[in-house]
């Protein structure tokens, strides 16, 4: 009995760690920097849809297979699947919360707001909502092909093609590259400060990391609608 009270009135490490707002923010930017590598990588792949038909199926067909023959087909497509989720699910667990308390802690909002936060730091909110519903879309439209117009198995250059030769998929997805060039922009940054690589030696660097990073990663997923509007791509 005795054990049984010391072990409740100790909580676990890992307890004691979420609980806390350094814990949460350290969460939020370790699952936020392993979303940024995600984009990194996932802007590279979409980019070989410049190179034709033949290489961005390739690419495709490589992202099912990719792991064999050590592992079966689209095993470790689902792995890094699962672990992305899991990054998403941190990320807006902890960024909930730490809303939630930073609510708490200021009831009375604002008369005046700070002049000098920046217009992403005032939409990370939205944009995060923006980004949640996205995905879903996303998925729905190239993962599972149900509002894809034109949806074919296997053939996802086709399937890109016909997704942005429409007018709301255009809108959609160019609304959610905006809000992921400002999250990444404020997020990168927020990161770096949280993890302690941020000091006063290093600050410009890392403003213009984030800056860049940003511009990129929009301009990169940007590219592919308006290629296909274009005609570019076709």
């Amino acid at each position: 009995m005795a054990l049984a009270t010391r072990t409740d009135r100790h909580p676990s490490l890992v307890r004691v760690f979420w609980a806390s707002t350094v814990g949460k923010k350290a969460v939020m930017a370790v699952s936020g920097l392993i979303m940024l590598g995600y984009l990194v990588a996932h802007v590279m792949g979409n980019l070989k849809i410049f190179f034709g038909p033949e290489e961005f199926n390739a690419y495709g067909h490589w992202l099912r297979t990719m792991g064999g023959p050590v592992l079966h087909e689209k095993w470790a497509l689902w792995l890094v699947r699962v672990a992305l989720l899991a990054a998403v699910l941190a990320h807006g667990v902890s960024a909930y919360q730490l809303s939630r308390r930073d609510l708490r802690a200021r009831p009375v909002r604002y008369v005046h707001r700070r002049r000098r936060t920046s217009y992403a730091t005032r939409t990370m909110r939205w944009g995060g909502v923006i980004l949640a519903l996205f995905i879903v879309w996303h998925l729905l439209d190239l993962t599972t092909l149900t509002v894809n117009p034109r949806g074919q198995e296997g053939h996802p250059y086709e399937n890109v093609v016909a997704t942005f030769s429409t007018w709301y998929g255009d809108v959609i997805y160019l609304v959610a590259m905006l809000a992921v060039g400002l999250h990444v922009r404020h997020g990168f940054w927020s990161a770096a400060q949280t993890l302690g690589a941020g000091n006063a030696a290093r600050d410009r660097t890392l403003k213009v990391l984030a800056n860049g990073l940003a511009l990129v990663l929009t301009a990169g997923f940007v590219s592919v609608p308006v290629a296909v509007m274009t005609g570019v791509v076709s």
